[in-house]
């Protein structure tokens, strides 16, 4: 006779351990939380988090102005004419601006001699009114990044990049934490999402986001620079598909950034994963015709099975901007107390 009750409640699991003897074996037909029972995944609205966020820094840069301290100030050297850095910058200032952060960009042409992009920076850097500097990435072939942002000042870095900022998070010491992995932790922290024991898989490993927050996650919650206690595995493009897959099954949580279209499908994850998409990628849509963002996730068949899942756009992107601006704000009051 068929039970009055969803195959997904308690009552489900009580009748599969008194059918099969106690094991609590799955039902005939499947396994115990099949997709096709659960309810969707909680979509975590980065751009709502974000807002909470822009709040408290906008509320917290008046109290520090209000005690007589210089208002913060984000420099953004824009080096070229790509239109997604210039869209990315131009979001950065406006963001800046909504929560009294003064700013401002500084152009130069993609010919500039990697020396003369060095002297501006090392100028930017003694100016005292610069609390927050960042060179916005890529920049052109003939530059240097790494010595670029090694030349940013590491108390102004607000990107994270510098050597000694990255030195110090994987010494789980106080540091400048790149914008888009503390964004993956903020979203983390407050959504309540548990990470203590759990296992974590991180596909991608730039040294931007995969490195980071694989360090984020696994650090010791005791130390300098708290952490979320998880054993991670880090997988990149070198890794087989069918040890990806393996892993992503046994995940808590899975993190993707590597920058591949449907490269997570619902196969390869286990019911009330965390799923985090961190990819950007630029596709054309089959009915529209029209190019879209879509992320490393098949977001819609994905979401069947997850707890949870960040959406693309709109996920991990804006609490990206937020932390920037707080990174700026902590930049500032490290300033008065060095």
């Amino acid at each position: 006779m068929a039970l009055p009750v969803s195959l997904c409640s308690p009552l489900r699991v009580v009748v599969s351990r008194l059918l099969w003897g106690g094991r609590g074996a799955p039902l005939a037909g499947g396994h115990l939380h099949s997709s096709g029972c659960r309810q969707a995944a909680t979509v975590i609205l980065g751009t709502e988090l974000a807002k909470q966020i822009h709040k408290e820094i906008e509320r917290d840069v008046k109290q520090w102005v209000a005690g007589g301290n210089q208002r913060p100030q984000l420099s953004v050297v824009l080096v070229g004419n790509d239109p997604a850095s210039h869209s990315y910058v131009k979001n950065k200032i406006k963001a800046a601006a909504a929560v009294g952060i003064t700013s401002e960009t500084i152009l130069r042409p993609d010919s500039v001699p990697q020396e003369e992009l060095v002297q501006l920076i090392e100028k930017l850097n003694r100016d005292p009114k610069v609390t927050g500097l960042l060179v916005q990435l890529p920049l052109p072939d003939h530059i240097d990044e790494r010595l670029v942002c090694n030349t940013v000042a590491p108390e102004k870095d607000v990107d994270g990049f510098h050597v000694i900022n990255v030195g110090r998070l994987c010494l789980d010491q106080d540091a400048m934490v790149p914008a888009t992995p503390a964004g993956i932790w903020e979203i983390i922290k407050r959504t309540g999402i548990q990470t203590f024991g759990k296992n974590v898989v991180v596909v991608g490993r730039s040294k931007n986001v995969g490195m980071p927050i694989a360090i984020l996650l696994h650090t010791d919650g005791r130390h300098e620079r708290p952490g979320g206690d998880a054993t991670v595995t880090i997988a990149h493009r070198f890794t087989p598909k069918e040890q990806l897959v393996a892993h992503t099954r046994l995940a808590d949580i899975v993190i993707v950034a590597a920058g591949i279209p449907k490269l997570i499908t619902a196969d390869m994850v286990k019911d009330g994963t965390v799923v985090i998409d961190v990819g950007i990628n630029r596709i054309q849509d089959p009915v529209t015709g029209k190019m879209k963002l879509v992320g490393d996730v098949d977001f819609e068949e994905v979401k069947r099975k997850a707890s949870y899942i960040t959406p693309v756009p709109g996920g991990v992107g804006p609490m990206t901007v937020a932390m920037l601006l707080k990174n700026t704000l902590i930049a500032a009051k490290k300033s008065v107390t060095h």
